[in-house]
């Protein structure tokens, strides 16, 4: 995950909704784009792209909504995901989760007051084998423990 990006600007924002607009399914390719660009998805950009595709906002709005992945504030230089699945949940997430939050002083769904990590839920990395598992900069981590978790928080926290 990039460590600075764009400042939203809607010229920017035009560019990425044409360069992906006329692929199947755009709405979400789209936001995935915004979202990587601006980190995460400027309130203005709903209605350009509801235009852009023929939609109403509120269509747009029910995308951006019904997937947890979407931000509606940029995160931190670090974004930290917690399995909030039910697999990982049975192994032990829930206690997992409130050690995070003590350690970085923010409930998930929150960035840290100086900006270095967001605490964030993810509803399943596929990981159910190896549960708990977790996410630092898009990469991977099962059998997750105190010990395991500290060393992310460390991490994200540099």
């Amino acid at each position: 995950m990039p460590s600075a990006y764009e400042a939203w600007n809607a010229e920017r924002g035009a560019e990425i909704i044409a360069a992906h607009k006329d692929l199947e399914g755009p709405t979400i390719v789209i936001l995935h784009a915004i979202q990587e660009a601006f980190g995460y998805v400027p309130e203005p950009v709903i209605p350009m792209i509801a235009d852009a595709l023929n939609l109403s906002r509120a269509e747009v709005h029910g995308v951006f909504t019904f997937y947890h992945d979407f931000r509606h504030k940029p995160a931190g230089r670090h974004v930290l995901k917690l399995c909030r699945a039910e697999a990982c949940q049975a192994a032990g997430g829930d206690a997992l989760a409130a050690h995070a939050e003590r350690k970085l002083g923010v409930a998930i769904g929150n960035t840290t007051a100086d900006g270095r990590v967001t605490l964030e839920p993810i509803y399943c990395l596929g990981l159910c084998a190896t549960a708990p598992s977790a996410m630092l900069d898009g990469r991977v981590v099962g059998r997750l423990d105190t010990k395991r978790l500290d060393a992310l928080v460390s991490e994200a926290q540099r």
